[in-house]
């Protein structure tokens, strides 16, 4: 229960970050073909527009990677008290939120990119808080 007490903020984020990046990832995959026609339309008219299905992928596995190191990031926490699974998981996030928010910026949709800046902060602050 100590644990948990001593480390509840990076727990909990940890908990947000898995929530987020697993189901995203499982969604890209399950629903490839949905997201690929989206995107093809979203980037149509940007320099990305001919790079959607190799991003789209590259996403995906830098989703699930970022999920997965949280959720072990999380074990690691509470079983073994280190954290530098959870810091690699933590920057990981905020790798893909940043190739998320430049693909928004690139198809100029500027209320998309701000969604992307509310998941940031507690991606970024998770890193601030596990660099200590």
């Amino acid at each position: 229960m100590d644990t948990f007490l001593n480390s509840a903020t990076e727990i909990l984020i940890l908990i947000f970050l898995i929530i987020v990046f697993v189901q995203s990832s499982i969604d890209k995959v399950f629903d490839w073909k949905g997201n690929l026609n989206w995107l093809t339309e979203h980037f149509t008219g940007t320099p990305l527009a001919s790079l959607v299905p190799v991003l789209l992928l590259t996403l995906v596995l830098v989703e699930m990677a970022a999920g997965i190191l949280c959720a072990v990031g999380l074990y690691q926490i509470l079983i073994v008290g280190e954290s530098t699974i959870a810091l690699y998981g933590g920057i990981l996030s905020c790798a893909s939120l940043l190739m998320l928010m430049f693909g928004q910026r690139m198809a100029k949709d500027y209320e998309g990119a701000k969604t992307i800046a509310v998941y940031f902060m507690p991606a970024i602050f998770l890193v601030y808080m596990l660099q200590k």
